[in-house]
């Protein structure tokens, strides 16, 4: 069932910046702009009905082999809360149906066209890639602001240096409330 609350340690992947990787060829084609959508990450599934196997969040994979209906089949990923549906074109179907863009229109689910020539396991792998490259991203930040509170607290003077170094990397004030509860 679906529950992004699950949703891995791993920051997720804007959608916007899958479409733009560089030899992937992914193309929106329905739904919503890509801008406010993040990936958390993919499944590959030609289930009639893959609801039962989404957790949320997900780049949904498929070619499409048991589309029938196509009002139906997005209407149960977007109930499942997957964050894009990927359409791969060809051996099954040589485009993207009109009745599969039209409901991802209706519903508001990102819908991509994957070319022939992008195999399901390169999109999953860019996805990853860019997963990590988030992870690595955000670990320097830590660590980064890590060293800073470290080296701030060492100072003659700790307390005026540490609550500069917090204020900085929140992008805000920090300050210190004493027990009566006012600022010291």
């Amino acid at each position: 069932m679906s529950d992004t609350a699950t949703a891995p340690p791993t920051p997720p992947v804007p959608l916007t910046a899958l479409l733009a990787h560089e030899g992937l060829g992914l193309r929106r084609i329905a739904g919503p702009p890509a801008e406010d959508t993040v990936v958390h990450w993919v499944h590959t599934s030609e289930m009639a009905d893959p609801f039962p196997y989404l957790l949320g969040g997900e780049l949904l994979l498929s070619a499409g082999v048991l589309l029938t209906d196509p009002d139906a089949y997005v209407s149960r990923i977007t109930a499942a809360r997957a964050a894009a549906l990927g359409f791969g074109v060809r051996p099954v179907h040589d485009t993207v149906p009109a009745g599969l863009a039209a409901a991802c229109d209706r519903y508001g689910l990102p819908l991509l066209e994957v070319p022939p020539e992008t195999t399901f396991t390169a999109v999953a792998r860019a996805v990853w890639r860019l997963m990590a490259e988030a992870r690595h991203r955000e670990l320097r930040r830590v660590a980064e602001a890590q060293q800073g509170l470290a080296t701030a607290a060492a100072r003659p003077d700790p307390v005026p240096a540490v609550l500069g170094q917090l204020a900085a990397r929140l992008g805000g004030q920090a300050v210190l409330i004493g027990p009566a509860g006012t600022e010291l």
